[in-house]
């Protein structure tokens, strides 16, 4: 075969070096493209961030006193500075939700299963029973694919806290029976019950949150919160001042420090309180035991044509005197079996009311003084009977009466902003209704007789047990729960304490971690280090002949010379 000539081969390689000298440019052009791309979404914050971010989902289950309920969020992260917070895209359930649990022209725990869990000591059958449908319900609102890194809080409040310890934790390992058959991330201190501390402080962040009173454009001050649940009473409020209180929580949101009171008294609750009055009741009446050990009361905010038995599951405090009336039997949290009458009477339904607001021991209930418990000096930062808010330095302005009292207000018919007056009177008139017509308010019947109760005992807690009479108080909004604190302050850490720890493939795959333009950055600068190491090097124009020369001179071969 005949050689080449060298002008063909020199032409080839000439043609192929020309093709290296393109490629090599592309790469170079590629990577420095790259790398501005890269330093722009690091130098540009809020610009491009997310594009790579997507959305996250927390559960949170609230194991109430009164039954059990699931709220679904789902946030989207607003950076890593520490004066943004996730934003809340959707929260569940809504107004658009459609499921068998939930409850129709309804503005409060619109889906929950009940009763509440701590009723089921010894018995993971019923746990499972009210838990099962609420985290099916929250797995189809979730996306499958989103289940494995979505995080599930379950957290129990004050029917749960009543509990003995040893019973508080059978309870919790069946929940956690329950929850680990599922698809959602789970730990098992995520299962526990919350400190009173911690859910009225959950509360007051949800309700500030939600107004849009942190960050850095909202100048306002923070709202106080006062929230009735079944059990409890929650009572927050930031203040000035730098005394220690046992009930003061020092937080830091965003890059403000907040100096908190977070109150929680148990049993002063919707339920308890009740069950405290039918207590009160039984001590100054003469009453009698008939042949089939019933105890008949007779209730001055119950319908003349009220008439139940009762279970009284809050009367654990019986004094010493009413014990001694039924000597020799042993008394639970429930009586024997109570017969509850309706007698009614609206000036001894108030006086009743006021009483077990302020926790009084005085059998003579229905000659309470108003106002007499919040007059100056009379209370610190909290009494034995009762809390005087208004003692604090600078405290808030405005409060948000949320959860119990918003669903007696929402009952009431009201404005957000009615003053006490207005209330006293629409309570009186609700109270003149037959027991028949106050059933129809609630699907519960057990409760819907108590409806009476409820409008004085809400005032009088607000006006003669917290002192706040005088200040500005709003009924609502009605979707606010502490569960939304509990999200926005525990979901997020969770999730990403999670996933720097146990990153997987599914995680890569949501973008989990390349959505950071630090590691888009970081590894950019590798892939131009590697092509360093290569030797790729950008070719100098003013040395393009000499290397062309170079470079064929170490291709062609010379030919050998004949002899002359």
């Amino acid at each position: 075969m005949e050689p080449k000539s060298p002008s063909k081969l020199k032409l080839s390689i000439t043609g192929f070096t020309r093709y290296k000298r393109v490629l090599k440019t592309s790469i170079i052009v590629l990577v420095v493209v790259l790398l501005l791309v890269g330093v722009y979404f690091v130098f540009s914050p809020g610009k491009g961030r997310s594009v790579f971010k997507e959305s996250y989902f927390c559960v949170v289950v609230d194991c109430g006193s009164s039954g059990t309920r699931v709220n679904v969020y789902e946030w989207m992260s607003e950076g890593e500075s520490n004066m943004k917070f996730p934003l809340l895209l959707h929260s569940y359930p809504d107004n658009t939700t459609k499921s068998s649990l939930w409850k129709n022209s309804c503005q409060y725990h619109c889906m929950q299963t009940e009763p509440g869990l701590d009723k089921f000591v010894h018995n993971s059958s019923g746990v499972r029973v009210s838990l099962e449908p609420l985290i099916l319900w929250a797995e189809q609102v979730v996306p499958r694919e989103r289940h494995a890194d979505t995080p599930i809080l379950v957290l129990g409040t004050a029917g749960l806290r009543r509990l003995a310890i040893d019973n508080a934790r059978q309870v919790l390992e069946d929940v956690e029976a329950v929850v680990k058959e599922h698809a959602f991330l789970y730990r098992k201190n995520w299962i526990r019950v919350l400190s009173g501390k911690e859910e009225a402080y959950y509360g007051w962040v949800a309700l500030n949150y939600k107004m849009g009173r942190f960050g850095n454009y909202s100048e306002s001050p923070t709202l106080g919160l006062i929230d009735l649940g079944g059990s409890s009473l929650q009572a927050v409020m930031e203040i000035d001042d730098t005394r220690e209180d046992t009930h003061l929580v020092r937080s830091k949101i965003g890059s403000t420090e907040h100096q908190i009171l977070a109150y929680s008294l148990p049993a002063f609750g919707l339920n308890e309180a009740f069950d405290r009055s039918v207590v009160m009741l039984s001590q100054a009446q003469w009453f009698k035991e008939n042949t089939h050990n019933t105890l008949e009361v007779r209730h001055p905010c119950l319908g003349s044509d009220f008439v139940q038995n009762y279970s009284c599951s809050g009367c654990l405090g019986l004094n010493s005197s009413y014990q001694k009336i039924f000597s020799g039997q042993t008394w639970n949290a429930e009586f024997p079996s109570l017969h509850l009458v309706g007698e009614p009477n609206w000036e001894l339904c108030k006086g009743l009311a006021k009483a077990v607001a302020i926790n009084s021991s005085s059998l003579d209930w229905s000659q309470q003084t108003v106002g007499t418990n919040c007059k100056a000096g009379s209370s610190s930062y909290g009494g034995g009977d009762f809390i005087n808010l208004t003692a604090a330095t600078y405290p808030s302005a405005r409060f948000h009466a949320l959860s119990g009292f918003y669903a007696v207000y929402n009952m009431l018919n009201l404005n957000p902003r009615a003053n006490f007056t207005k209330i006293w009177e629409e309570g009186q008139q609700l109270c003149s209704r037959s027991w028949a017509n106050l059933s129809s308010i609630s699907r519960n019947q057990k409760y819907a007789g108590q409806y009476c109760f409820h409008v004085p005992y809400m005032a009088s807690l607000i006006e003669d047990s917290l002192c706040l009479g005088d200040k500005e108080i709003i009924f609502g909004p009605g979707d606010v729960s502490w569960t939304l604190g509990a999200a926005l302050v525990e979901g997020e850490q969770l999730l990403f304490r999670t996933t720097k720890t146990e990153t997987s493939t599914s995680t890569l795959k949501n973008m989990g971690i390349m959505s950071s333009p630090v590691v888009l950055f970081v590894l950019l600068l590798c892939l131009l280090f590697i092509i360093y190491r290569c030797q790729i090097k950008l070719p100098m124009p003013s040395r393009n002949s000499a290397a062309a020369g170079v470079s064929l001179s170490s291709y062609v071969a010379h030919p050998k010379r004949r002899p002359n």
